[in-house]
């Protein structure tokens, strides 16, 4: 379990999946599937990242995929930015871990009611990444 602090509202959903050993191969996909009732409000999508201060990288690149309600599929490529030029990292923590949680979108609207699939690889160009422990999701309502 991780936390995360600061000014933010009550989530209307929020889980992180652990993977294991914190190594991540190219192959393991991990899903989300989120009800979605309102489309009239506006929301905040975050990617949550808990990584190791031994990962060797300052970003980590995801593909994701929404799944809509009515079957149809997006992809996109993210890029995360997990620490500065000079090696800090962004995030916050103690020990070898650090946690992150990442704006996707401000004052989104979800175009369809129902169930939405979203879907993260990892797109680092290695076959297992090394030293990101959690990836996850919040989807809070904006006001």
């Amino acid at each position: 379990m991780f936390f995360s602090g600061g000014c933010s509202h009550p989530p209307l959903f929020e889980k992180n999946t652990t993977i294991c050993n914190a190594l991540w191969s190219k192959y393991e996909i991990i899903s989300f599937d989120v009800n979605i009732e309102d489309t009239t409000a506006k929301y905040n999508f975050f990617i949550n990242v808990r990584n190791k201060t031994d990962y060797d990288y300052a970003n980590l690149y995801l593909f994701m995929n929404t799944k809509y309600p009515s079957g149809d599929i997006a992809r996109d490529t993210i890029e995360c930015l997990l620490a500065d030029n000079n090696g800090k990292w962004f995030g916050k923590g103690w020990g070898k871990y650090r946690f992150l949680s990442l704006p996707l979108g401000n004052h989104i609207k979800f175009p369809q009611k129902g169930l939405y699939s979203f879907s993260f690889e990892q797109a680092m160009r290695t076959d297992t990444l090394q030293n990101i422990s959690d990836i996850g999701i919040r989807i809070e309502k904006s006001l």
